[in-house]
């Protein structure tokens, strides 16, 4: 059984009285405790169609699937039962006024709070930081601490929307390793959106190309990115390289 499984998905908007068609008859599958990538630039489509994926938006054609129970038509936050977000601004996700503890914690007892702290060991957090405000947080560790909190709700697929893009290079190396340790503690699937292909080549083991809305190319990323076949994943990766230089 697939974990997760979109068919045939479009989504129009109008933007200056322009039709725009973001996701144009995009098809995917998602598999237990797989990490899949969709990259693309700016305008590719594809936060879009993670928007679609959450529920946020609604799509005008094409159906939704977790574990075979169709939910494209499911109110907004029904995909909240088993997938979370996590945005590019972590800060922004967590209320400023409130201790992070107090935006995290599921429940006080002690199966919790064991499960947290295991989450905690795994994305290389202090304990101490939960009970500190978010802007006391340093960018990465907010980051991290979003992503312990996605988990902590019993969700088994996370949405992650260019959550490394305004972060350093060393400071996205220990998001991925943080990614990597969490895996090995905790059984989950996630779908990384990013224009950074090199970065996911790190994460996930397999990759989506976006171009104006459509799937140029797909597979598994080692091979996509040692054999692309087509010009844009070129063009991608070539850039990938300039800026790694």
């Amino acid at each position: 059984m697939d974990l997760l499984r979109g068919t045939g998905l479009r989504k129009k908007f109008i933007s200056k009285d322009k039709e725009i068609l973001a996701v144009n008859d995009i098809s995917f599958t998602l598999h237990e405790n797989e990490f899949l990538a969709i990259v693309g630039e700016s305008g590719s489509g594809k936060s879009s169609l993670l928007r679609l994926i959450a529920g946020l938006e609604r799509a005008d054609e094409g159906h939704l699937f977790y574990r075979d129970e169709e939910y494209t038509s499911k109110k907004c936050g029904y995909a909240g039962k088993f997938l979370q977000m996590v945005f590019q601004d972590a800060y922004s996700s967590f209320d400023p006024k409130m201790k992070v503890v107090e935006s995290i914690k599921e429940c006080n007892s002690a199966e919790c709070e064991a499960e947290l702290k295991r989450l905690l060991e795994a994305a290389l957090l202090d304990e101490a930081l939960l009970y500190k405000r978010p802007r006391e947080l340093s960018g990465g560790e907010c980051q991290r601490m979003s992503i312990v909190r996605a988990l902590n709700s019993g969700a088994d697929i996370l949405l992650c929307d260019e959550i490394t893009s305004a972060l350093d290079v060393s400071t996205q190396a220990q998001i991925v390793k943080a990614f990597k340790e969490l895996r090995e503690k905790r059984d989950f699937a996630a779908i990384f959106v990013s224009h950074d292909i090199a970065l996911m080549g790190m994460l996930c083991e397999n990759i989506m190309v976006m171009k104006d809305g459509v799937c140029v190319e797909e597979g598994e990323t080692k091979a996509v990115i040692e054999n692309p076949r087509d010009e844009y994943t070129k063009l991608l990766i070539e850039n990938a390289r300039k800026q790694s230089l």
